[in-house]
């Protein structure tokens, strides 16, 4: 399976590579998107399973991406890691298509079961 991982941070992209092996999701295709931007044509174009985003970053916000992808007709899995969990972000998540949110701090064992269902 191929992971879009999209943060601005490259120590936070760093992290969850690292929660995904953690989790006990090892072996997948990592794909690394710095900003909104990025992230919204690299899921166009790498064709990923599974697309893991940040809400805030430059270019495109994490739910920008994510309706401009449903917009365009690409229904890939998409969800959240991001440090804000607001009930209202989770129903703004939620409404444009969103499977989940994980907010930070988070632990392998999140990963491991809200991912689990996803990726086998």
């Amino acid at each position: 399976m191929k992971i879009l991982i999209a943060d601005d941070s490259r120590v936070m992209r760093q992290i969850v590579t690292r929660t995904l092996r953690q989790a006990g999701f090892s072996g997948h295709d990592l794909v690394e998107a710095a900003d909104g931007r990025q992230a919204h044509d690299l899921t166009i174009s790498e064709k990923p399973d599974l697309v893991l985003s940040d809400w805030n970053m430059p270019e495109m916000t994490g739910i920008e991406v994510l309706r401009a992808l449903r917009a365009g007709g690409v229904n890939v899995p998409f969800g959240f890691v991001t440090s804000e969990g607001t009930d209202e972000m989770k129903q703004m998540a939620e409404q444009a298509g969103a499977l989940f949110l994980i907010t930070k701090p988070f632990t392998a064992e999140t990963f491991a079961d809200v991912l689990g269902p996803i990726l086998g």
